[in-house]
């Protein structure tokens, strides 16, 4: 995606996350779904970004927003978390279209657990497993590349690691040739949009390449470093102080017009976001609407 290829607007919907509105009728979960809803000249594109954990209160929060499972146009997989992924195959059955795109890292269907108080599996479950979607008619589209969705739009791919400060928040495993080693999370991907006049905006799912690493992957992207917004989790929420301040000092130093973060970011993070950006940070909630 080359620094010409801009949206004209772009408008996203928080579906599922932790926490709700106040006052709003929706349905938390632990989890996070987007709708990304990308336009330029006639065109326009419907990207369901994750799916939570909980199908139930996904769909009940799309019905309570007036969203149509049928409209989706193509679903990204940001990594292969079980709050992430388990909706899948009820949300493919609820879309209901042949050969429906569903975008994910090329690793997202690896083993994938830690075993600090016991031996638990936290990628991707049966239920959503390749087979399953496969089943559904959908087709993986699954590569350690960046993937353009539309002219405006596309995936980051696999994230640089340059920072020094920023890991995957988590004590987490996988096996590869038969061995047990550290997990690094490479399947981390996020969602990248430069619309017409504003710049960047990012939505990640929990950031486990690091949000500073993310951020600036997406800058050498697509040559664009004016950043509009970035919007997802941050996991920083067992990070360490010192994590937390370098992340805010490195996110501030790149200018983000906005920032909106929630799920796994932490209400310490929160804190010095806010500390940091004043009205420029905002906490995530459920039944959020972006217009950019």
């Amino acid at each position: 995606m080359s620094e010409t290829d801009e949206l004209d607007s772009l408008r996203i919907t928080v579906l599922a996350e932790d926490s709700v509105l106040y006052e709003s009728p929706c349905l938390g979960q632990h989890g996070v779904s987007f709708l990304v809803e990308g336009i330029k000249n006639s065109d326009a594109m419907r990207i369901l970004v994750d799916v939570g954990q909980n199908s139930q209160a996904l769909l009940n929060n799309m019905k309570l927003l007036n969203i149509s499972p049928l409209t989706i146009d193509a679903i990204v997989l940001t990594h292969c978390h079980y709050d992430h992924t388990q909706g899948v195959v009820s949300m493919l059955n609820e879309i209901g279209k042949d050969d429906i795109l569903v975008v994910a890292h090329s690793d997202i269907f690896r083993p994938h657990f830690f075993s600090d108080l016991c031996l638990r599996h936290v990628g991707v479950m049966q239920a959503a497993s390749e087979e399953e979607i496969k089943k559904t008619g959908a087709r993986l589209f699954l590569t350690k590349d960046p993937v353009v969705l539309m002219p405006g739009i596309m995936t980051t791919g696999e994230v640089k690691r340059c920072t020094d400060f920023e890991g995957v928040g988590m004590g987490l495993k996988t096996i590869e040739n038969g061995r047990v080693k550290d997990d690094p999370m490479l399947d981390d991907i996020s969602i990248v949009a430069n619309v017409n006049g504003k710049g960047l905006v990012i939505v990640t799912g929990c950031s486990h390449a690091g949000i500073v690493n993310i951020t600036k992957h997406a800058i050498e992207l697509t040559g664009c470093k004016k950043i509009e917004a970035v919007i997802g989790g941050l996991h920083l929420i067992d990070a360490s102080e010192t994590r937390i301040k370098r992340t805010v000092e490195s996110l501030s130093k790149l200018n983000p017009a906005m920032i909106c973060a929630g799920h796994c970011t932490g209400f310490k993070a929160q804190v010095e976001l806010y500390l940091a950006l004043a009205e420029k940070f905002s906490p995530l909630h459920t039944g959020m609407q972006f217009e950019i």
